[in-house]
């Protein structure tokens, strides 16, 4: 009987060990970005992109650096970039995706002015 406690008690142990909440990773990445509106635009996009948990956009900073919380079992950088990309937004050395950036509003293009 005290064996089987045993057995019981370390597979618990184990069950509980690999059900650790998965590890994240932060990273910052300098958008084109301009104003507040690109700001909810971007992140609208990476709240529904797989793997990010959380994205903070500082529109008052020089660089327009977005701060990203991912798990990368599920995303990577590259990934997380692309999807800036797409919203019609520079992500460091991916250009934004022209589709995207014909979609912006004149004030959020290069050039624009913020609001």
């Amino acid at each position: 009987m005290k064996k089987n406690i045993l057995v019981f008690v370390l597979l618990l142990v184990s069950v509980f060990t690999f059900a650790e909440t998965p590890k994240t990773e932060t990273v910052k990445i300098k958008t084109s970005a301009i104003c507040e509106m690109c700001k909810e635009r971007i992140e609208k996009k990476l709240a529904f992109t797989k793997g990010v948990s959380e994205s903070n956009l500082n529109v008052e900073s020089k660089d327009k650096v977005v701060t990203v919380t991912f798990n990368p079992k599920k995303t990577s950088v590259d990934k997380i970039k692309k999807a800036i990309s797409e919203v019609g937004y520079d992500a460091e050395e991916v250009a934004a995706d022209a589709k995207g950036y014909d979609k912006l509003p004149s004030c959020c293009k290069k050039g624009g002015s913020a609001h």
